[in-house]
């Protein structure tokens, strides 16, 4: 390993070259190209190839939350300024998602419908229920305000006598007590909420950011209209309309340098493209297993990390719509099952517990009168190799599941192979933040000065989820387009 390869300057006139180069194309990346184009600047967003093969479907996160000017995704979609036409195809629904573990099938959404269901099964007693969701929507909401007024994002070292967390005093932040002391089928509802929510590989979120999660879905969720643009594609309309090109990329990259511009050289042709700035719109990891054990092309040092991580494997699956049952809501969160206490038997194919997973029902834009089915799990595994030995169980065992949820569906319930992402991805490798960092503490986002590379280091919000990402995308454009400027 070493530093990022410093190329002879007669390199340099046969780059091409923007302001900005943002390799990855996933949620933070593309709102942070869509801030620093809107500055003027050109940008170029750098994708992989097999991230433009996937359906639409699976490029979508779980759960959209936060509509009007309840959260930060309306927050969001207004600063980039995205057409009016577009934010009205997005429609409040009072069904946030559905939990079904036997025995239970829950429906979490506005207050008085959580509310009732929390009592309808067992879960917790009247008085109690209403005040778990009322102090629930409390701590959210102290969460939301400081979301969308601290600095979130900063370049460089702190300055003296500054804080990286915004400046609060609240006795309510936090984790309400009712819930963070839950116990039996409350306090797994709870957990496999939070798990669903955020994108951490094996950490636990920090209690200001699980009140955020778990509060999020009492204000209802958030459903386009069934055909795209959903909003990943609004996104990368965002970027082509202001100053910004998206490229796909086929094979290794390698990170260099020309005359102090950070820069990308493509393997198989040779060809450069250089910027003024790059972010790192990926996971580490992710781009320093691209390298490989190749010892003539070494990984740069600023990949290398020592933080865990863990993999969110995603799914396809295709129903017909006539096969789903009635009452199945569009997102559906399954809590995890340990055998022994939950299964009689091992799962399918896993050698330790089934984890938590979450599925969403996309209209299928290939097949009429079929239903995508998106199926999200996190495996606590780090090495790629262990990895591809796992996925197939991993599949299996999803497959049942969702057989056991629609007892009609038979073997027409079909698997789709798809080459996923090595790199690019809002799956794939979930990185967690080190200690004492994630919300409500401040992301330092350069990764190196000489040459000025920049990282939207997803760990640090990965607490936060969805919002997490948009804020990370939002507050880190705009501090890179101050620098450029």
């Amino acid at each position: 390993m070493g530093d990022v390869p410093v190329l002879d300057p007669s390199e340099a006139p046969r780059a091409r070259r923007w302001d900005a180069l943002v390799l990855g194309s996933g949620l933070p990346a593309l709102v942070a190209a869509a801030r620093i184009g809107s500055a003027g600047q050109r940008v170029l967003v750098v994708e992989e190839a097999e991230r433009t093969t996937l359906p639409p479907a699976l490029k979508e996160p779980f759960f959209l939350g936060g509509l009007r000017d309840e959260g930060v995704l309306d927050a969001c979609l207004r600063t980039l300024t995205v057409p009016l036409i577009d934010r009205r195809r997005l429609v409040k629904e009072r069904l946030a998602y559905q939990i079904a573990a036997d025995p239970y099938r829950l429906d979490i959404g506005n207050p008085m419908l959580t509310t009732e269901e929390l009592v309808a099964w067992g879960l917790a007693k009247p008085d109690d229920a209403q005040t778990l969701v009322r102090r629930l929507i409390e701590a959210s909401e102290i969460e939301r305000q400081l979301l969308l007024e601290a600095p979130f994002v900063r370049i460089g070292r702190r300055l003296p006598g500054t804080r990286g967390a915004p400046a609060v005093g609240h006795h309510k932040r936090g984790l309400p007590g009712d819930a963070s002391s839950a116990r039996g089928p409350l306090a797994r509802v709870l957990a496999s909420q939070v798990r669903a929510l955020s994108n951490l590989g094996r950490a636990a979120p920090t209690p200001e950011a699980q009140a955020r999660l778990l509060g999020l879905g009492l204000a209802g969720g958030v459903g386009f209209a069934d055909e795209p643009p959903w909003l990943i594609d609004l996104l990368r309309k965002r970027v082509t309309a202001q100053f910004g090109d998206i490229r796909t990329l086929t094979g290794r990259l390698e990170l260099v340098s020309v005359s102090g511009q950070p820069g990308i050289r493509l393997a198989r042709t040779g060809e450069l493209w250089l910027g003024r700035a790059m972010l790192l719109g990926a996971a580490p990891s992710a781009l320093h297993d691209l390298y490989g054990e190749d010892r003539m092309h070494p990984a740069p040092d600023l990949l290398a990390t020592k933080r865990p991580r863990a993999y969110r494997a995603v799914f396809l699956f295709r129903v017909p719509t006539s096969l789903l049952p009635e009452g199945m809501g569009a997102r559906l969160i399954l809590p995890g099952r340990t055998r022994g206490q939950d299964v009689d038997g091992p799962p399918a194919g896993l050698d330790g517990p089934e984890p938590d997973v979450t599925v969403t029902a996309f209209p299928c834009q290939t097949h009429p009168r079929r239903v995508d089915l998106v199926a999200r799990a996190v495996i606590d595994e780090q090495d790629p190799a262990r990895l591809a030995e796992r996925l197939p169980g991993l599949r299996r065992a999803i497959g049942e599941r969702l057989r056991a949820l629609m007892p009609f569906v038979g073997d027409e319930l079909q698997s789709v192979e798809l080459d996923m992402p090595r790199w690019d991805s809002d799956d794939g490798w979930l990185e967690d933040p080190g200690p004492g960092a994630g919300w409500p503490g401040e992301i330092d986002l350069r990764l190196s000065a000489r040459p000025p590379i920049y990282h939207l280091d997803r760990a640090a919000v990965a607490g936060l989820g969805l919002e997490g990402d948009l804020l990370l995308g939002w507050r880190g454009g705009d501090a890179i387009a101050a620098e450029l400027a």
